[in-house]
């Protein structure tokens, strides 16, 4: 944490932030193993290109497509996403700016070529494995 973080609650709270996952999470897992059931080979947790810090969670560099796993906490989903109650304020300056982090970021690929799918959590590896399959294996035209 740096300075700016506020002070957790107590330490539960402060254990639960230190636990959570930046990259492997079972969504992210259940998705990366349909995608390779279907005969797709991607990188994970890669850099798409240098023009940004954030990485992609799954990344076909061929066909030029990022697939970002977004947490329904972090990246706000319109269905799940709760609003802390303690530090309230600084939890909403933090949530406000992943998101317009997401959407500067998703805006720079596509500028450079790139297709972006971004997914929650909580969607279906299935449906969503289909949706990615089509996506990459659709010809381009460059």
């Amino acid at each position: 944490m740096t300075t700016d973080d506020p002070e957790p609650k107590d330490e539960a709270t402060r254990q639960r932030f230190r636990n959570q996952r930046r990259a492997d999470t079972k969504p992210e897992l259940a998705l990366r193993r349909e995608l390779h059931r279907r005969g797709l080979r991607y990188r994970v947790d890669h850099r798409p290109t240098r023009s940004i810090r954030s990485r992609g969670d799954i990344v076909f560099t061929r066909a030029r497509v990022v697939v970002f796993v977004d947490g329904c906490f972090w990246h706000g989903c319109p269905e799940h996403s709760t609003a802390p109650k303690n530090n309230a304020d600084w939890w909403q300056q933090k949530l406000d700016a992943n998101k317009e982090r997401d959407a500067r970021n998703t805006a720079v690929l596509e500028s450079e070529g790139w297709h972006v799918l971004r997914i929650w959590e909580h969607e279906d590896p299935r449906e969503v494995a289909a949706c990615i399959e089509r996506t990459v294996r659709a010809p381009r035209s460059e």
